[in-house]
């Protein structure tokens, strides 16, 4: 497989001085208003006239905001962020009207998330030195990784997380380096006691980031129920509550990120289940279990990572029943509770531990796709036994404990 090119985008932590918290701060705040500006008058035209207004008329407005006496402000800071807040609700309609999102909505000064995003007319970026438009002084930067070799970033989106932290993001082309082919291959099967199960029979350990700081949050939580409401212990308790929340996040993204890799440089093949999370969050028993695992985010990972070093990712169909097929016989069992863990064909007499029989099952389905070019896909039910409809992704009510299904 060849090399290509990919756009990559490095984040590093920054330390900005108390002149460049001010631009960037009003900077925020005026993106967060040309972009509710936008949609609103989006909204009306096609309210009033059924009219749709794109891009270029939008940038028209803003020309026209900046004049005003209302919205003068507008004028002092970079143009670049605000141009590129209405780029961005432009792609948001396009993704509306190709019924790939939910309509935009309006952006909150402390809900949604604050950040602004400069083009190469608006950065200057060289010999580890960024400095952004209206800015005397350069970014205090860590970085902490290198950027590609004759790297020239084309956007820069400087960003401020809930718990107080600064975050620049540079996006550059690079050229990842394909790791040396193997012939190994493995089934992935994804739970909540176990994080991972391989068809090897090992099984990662689910870290349970979100369990460990459970109590440590509770408490954050209670004390931020009990400050009065627009107070300033209110917003430090609040801050308080969103650190608690980031040190679980980035828990969990070191530890997939961590895992992925690993599963990457080990196997040219892996192969995964198309799980439903969406429709799996809906039991409100495993709803929180089943987000501090990650699934969706262990998925994406593993989809770039592949990509990027030249292995291959199979999708297995969700209706495939690899919980239910018998790996050493082929029979398919009945019923499978979410409580047993353990089961023993009734044809054969095979014992099967659950996740390690559905990881091997899970392996021979995506092997033999490949092979055959049929049986697995990523959307819709499978074809390779009909009138089979696996109950596994269903999720039924839980009856015993917190199951790792």
């Amino acid at each position: 497989m060849g090399t290509f090119c990919v756009k990559r985008a490095f984040k590093y932590r920054f330390y900005p001085s108390d002149a460049q918290v001010a631009e960037l701060s009003r900077t925020f705040g005026c993106v967060r208003k040309v972009y509710n500006l936008g949609l609103a008058a989006r909204a009306e035209a096609w309210a009033v006239g059924g009219r749709r207004v794109n891009y270029e008329q939008t940038s028209a407005m803003l020309t026209a905001w900046k004049r005003t006496e209302e919205l003068a402000y507008l004028a002092e800071v970079s143009c670049v962020p605000l141009q590129q807040a209405l780029r961005h609700l432009q792609s948001a309609f396009a993704g509306f009207w190709g019924k790939r999102a939910k309509y935009p909505r309006f952006k909150s000064k402390r809900k949604s998330r604050a950040s602004a995003e400069y083009t190469r007319n608006a950065f200057r970026y060289a010999d580890g030195r960024l400095s952004l438009a209206k800015m005397a002084e350069p970014l205090d930067v860590v970085w902490s990784r290198p950027l590609p070799a004759g790297a020239k970033p084309t956007t820069v989106t400087v960003s401020r997380d809930s718990a107080g932290r600064w975050f620049v993001s540079l996006l550059c082309e690079d050229t990842p380096a394909p790791l040396p082919r193997t012939t190994n291959a493995v089934g992935i099967d994804a739970g909540l006691t176990a994080l991972v199960t391989l068809s090897t029979g090992e099984k990662i350990a689910n870290p349970k980031h979100e369990r460990k700081d459970r109590s440590r949050l509770a408490k954050a939580q209670r004390a931020l129920s009990r400050k009065e409401k627009g107070s300033e212990n209110r917003a430090k308790a609040r801050t308080r509550v969103a650190r608690i929340h980031a040190r679980i996040t980035d828990r969990r993204q070191d530890h997939l990120h961590k895992l992925t890799t690993r599963l990457v440089r080990e196997n040219q093949t892996l192969v995964i289940e198309d799980l439903t999370v969406r429709n799996m969050i809906k039991n409100h028993r495993l709803a929180s279990a089943i987000s501090d695992a990650g699934w969706r985010e262990l998925r994406s990972m593993l989809e770039y990572k592949t990509a990027w070093y030249g292995r291959q990712l199979i999708v297995v169909d969700r209706w495939f029943p690899s919980t239910h097929l018998c790996s050493a016989c082929g029979a398919l069992a009945e019923r499978m509770p979410l409580n047993v863990r353990e089961w023993t064909c009734d044809t054969c007499g095979t014992t099967h531990d659950r996740d390690a029989n559905a990881a091997i099952n899970l392996l021979a389905a995506g092997l033999a796709a490949t092979a055959c070019g049929a049986g697995v896909r990523p959307q819709g039910e499978s074809s390779s036994l009909p009138g089979q409809r696996a109950v596994k992704q269903e999720v039924p009510p839980v009856r015993v404990g917190i199951s790792s299904r």
